[in-house]
């Protein structure tokens, strides 16, 4: 069985159960206003916002949500993440426990901050 791309952020949070929905929503809103400047898209199968590059991505999954700010958002932020289950570029943020809003802004305005701060390609 295929499952349907979505094509844009709005369809990939509508695949979800509405208490899922409410965090994603939440979480767009919390992106967009950290970096109002971003370009919504999917990639990956999964919302991501772009300026000067890949911000954050992010995606939903049965028990957490996984926020993808790239090794260095999440290397910027070590100690606050140190409670969560982390990877290189990954973190997870369990349905079941209030979702770190705060945090979330603070890595969006670090990445789009290291974005524009990037050499601009000739």
């Amino acid at each position: 069985m295929e499952t349907k791309k979505p094509e844009n952020i709005n369809e990939y949070i509508g695949g979800f159960p509405n208490e899922v929905q409410e965090i994603l929503e939440k979480i767009r809103d919390t992106i967009q206003k950290a970096a109002p400047d971003a370009k919504e898209k999917i990639s990956y199968s999964m919302p991501a916002f772009e300026q000067k590059g890949i911000v954050v991505y992010f995606a939903a999954f049965k028990n957490h949500i996984g926020l993808y700010a790239l090794p260095s958002g999440h290397e910027a932020f070590k100690e606050e993440l140190s409670k969560y289950k982390t990877g290189k570029g990954s973190v997870q943020f369990p349905l079941n426990k209030p979702m770190p809003f705060d945090l979330i802004t603070k890595i969006v305005k670090f990445r789009v901050k290291e974005n524009l701060a990037k050499p601009k390609k000739k």
